[in-house]
């Protein structure tokens, strides 16, 4: 501390999955530059040594050994230093039980903290690994440079009661967290509040570093976030969504905490009472019927039902939203070709909306990434149930964007296909749709063989919940980058793109495929030439699938509750009975199509609801709906 100042560092550095001895390399590059910047304590990401996406390479003896043989170099090269500390994070076996440590390495030594909160919901399974740190009385603090500090670990702090509250009541002046939090739909700006709020309720400096490029993106994508904040306020604060490493420096003005401890005696009331100790006394106990409590007399007469549950406010926020999840998008997919040193794609393109976005997607990721548009290989392929409109959507889209364009007709093929199997082409049912789907996704498979390609899927969430895609068809792909985007999220992310571009062919072309009936194009077109399959007439409309998805996922209501809240929703635009036709479809399809998605490819998420099933949702796909259509049944 100088002056009253204490200057603090948030840094996310580039990660190697498993590799030990590049992240060690890595974080020491950044010691030179700390050092003169005078800095005095720099914090490191969650689990930095070893990575935090390592999953059950943590139970591996050669990955431990090698991240405690990277924290002894840490130590071994602290002496030159100077007063430059660094917090970084690592796995720790203790008595037969894994912990999530981090370590204040100073030329003095180092110092443990465990993590005391470990999730395990939704993306989150950290206890497949590790250990909650045990209750203890003791509460940790750290002196530096005349500046008492104290350290949490990510989760501890989206706790009800943080430990950064208990160690900012002890005297912590400066909160330091090490995070590794992927980032979704409005994460960051929840985040970002409660890192201002905690600095404000405890009075002091709130430093916190996340993971980023570099991490897996098997299921999830890390943006890479720096922090600081004082008292309330942000002070500083890092680019995200960079493929480089980032370095934020700020100074804490102590001097000023100081005197507000002094000055607002509340917070000093509130230690000498809470130190002493928290007793919780619990009366009664919680039944069934009260944890579930979803009777059919719902009636939210207080508050509205937002039909559109996966949208973005049309608001100011809105298209700010929209370009979030772009960037989730866009952030998984570079991650990927990066990984596997990619700069080619292949992606089916049919002029609809799925394989419309998959396609900016990949213009934006290849642009990020520096490579040739023409990398990425856009392939129509028409069949018995191409429309002209569809097809020139699609031809207009990729000339415009300027990638590779291919076209491929699978009517030779499937017909050939039909006759090796004897199937009368005249017969139009699932195995004349399903033939063309499998056709294609071959042709897309052996092209990118042909051009040392990945295949870019396009499939939405909405179809995952519903099954609708042909298994090894249009089910299977590469990476799957619409995988957590639903079907009317994914008609604002291609509106979005249409009012931001300053190609009037390009806007053109997205407002037309926004506007044309979805459909898989499988059944030949009608006598006018125009799509005779509409998706919406089959599974119904997905305004109404993405709305009971989302409350069955999101929040695990009742059909009777989703039912109730769906007639409220969509007053006046669907009837009850309507409403009640494809709940019950919803209902069936989501049990009978779990199979499908419990071989998804790769795919990032991108908001609160997932269907990973190495993720969010892990569902047998031999599970039962009976018990949920008969509910339906008792309405009607």
């Amino acid at each position: 501390m100088k002056n009253g100042y204490f200057r603090v560092a948030a840094v996310v550095p580039p990660v190697e999955v498993g590799d030990v001895d590049a992240n060690v390399n890595a974080i020491l590059s950044f010691i030179p530059r700390l050092a003169a910047e005078g800095v005095e304590v720099a914090v490191f990401p969650e689990m930095c040594i070893t990575g935090y996406t390592c999953a059950d390479l943590f139970h591996d003896s050669t990955l431990i050994q090698a991240a405690m043989d990277g924290l002894h170099r840490l130590m071994a090269e602290a002496a030159t230093w100077g007063d430059t500390s660094i917090i970084v994070g690592y796995p720790r076996i203790d008595g037969g039980e894994m912990y999530n440590c981090a370590a204040l390495i100073t030329r003095l030594g180092m110092t443990e903290v465990r993590k005391t909160y470990v999730p395990n919901y939704n993306e989150f399974y950290e206890r497949r690994w590790w250990r909650p740190a045990k209750p203890c009385d003791t509460i940790t603090l750290f002196s530096v440079n005349g500046v008492k500090i104290g350290i949490e670990i990510c989760e501890d702090l989206w706790a009800p009661v943080p430990p950064s509250t208990r160690l900012a009541m002890a005297g912590a002046e400066v909160i330091f967290n090490l995070s590794a939090s992927d980032d979704v739909i409005g994460k960051y700006g929840y985040l970002r509040s409660l890192v201002t709020q905690q600095s404000s309720r405890c009075l002091c400096g709130y430093v916190y570093t996340s993971a980023g490029f570099g991490e897996s993106s098997t299921d999830l994508v890390f943006d890479g976030k720096g922090i600081v904040a004082e008292n309330g306020h942000v002070i500083a604060e890092k680019q995200r969504w960079t493929t480089d490493e980032q370095l934020v420096i700020a100074d804490i003005d102590i001097a000023a905490l100081r005197h507000d401890r002094l000055h607002y005696t509340t917070f000093g009331d509130c230690a000498e009472r809470e130190l002493e100790g928290i007793k919780v006394t619990e009366t009664g106990s919680l039944s069934p019927c009260d944890a579930v409590d979803d009777d059919c007399g719902f009636t939210p007469r207080f508050r509205p039902v937002n039909p559109y549950p996966f949208l973005p406010a049309d608001d100011e926020h809105g298209a700010e939203r929209c370009e979030e999840i772009l960037n989730i998008q866009t952030a998984g997919l570079a991650r990927r070709l990066s990984f596997i040193h990619g700069t080619r794609l292949v992606v089916g393109i049919s002029g609809g909306l799925d394989s419309t976005l998959a396609l900016l997607v990949a213009v934006r990721t290849f642009d990020r990434l520096g490579l040739d548009r023409k990398g990425i290989i856009g392939v129509t392929m028409p069949g018995f149930g191409t429309t002209g409109r569809t097809h020139t959507n699609a031809l207009t889209l990729m000339e415009q964007l300027g990638v590779t364009s291919r076209e491929v007709s699978i009517v030779p093929a499937v017909m050939q296909h039909f006759a090796d199997i004897g199937h009368d082409p005249q017969v139009h049912d699932v195995t004349y749709e399903n033939s063309q789907a499998r056709e294609r996704t071959q042709l897309l498979m052996d092209i990118a063989n042909r051009e040392g390609a990945i295949v870019l899927g396009t499939g939405d969430l909405s179809e995952l919940a519903l099954g609708w895609a042909t298994y090894n068809g249009d089910h299977m792909s590469m990476y799957g980058v619409n995988a957590g985007v639903p079907k009317t999220l994914v008609s604002r992310l291609v509106r979005q793109v249409a009012d931001t571009t300053d190609c009037k062919a390009v806007r053109d072309a997205l407002l037309d495929i926004i506007d044309t009936p979805i459909s898989p194009e499988l059944i030949p077109a009608d006598e006018h030439g125009d799509i005779a399959q509409k998706t919406e007439d089959l599974v119904g409309p997905y305004e109404l699938h993405d709305f009971y998805l989302y409350n069955m996922l999101r929040y695990g209501h009742s059909p009777r509750r989703i039912y109730a809240m769906a007639c409220l929703a969509f007053d006046g635009k669907h009837d009850p009975a309507t409403i009640l036709k494809w709940l019950r479809t919803f209902y069936r399809r989501f049990f009978a199509q779990q199979f499908k998605r419990s071989c998804l490819p790769d795919g990032p998420k991108v908001g609160s609801v997932c269907l990973s099933p190495r993720g969010d949702w892990r569902m047998p796909s031999d599970a039962s709906s009976r018990l949920w259509l008969a509910e339906l049944d008792k309405l009607g």
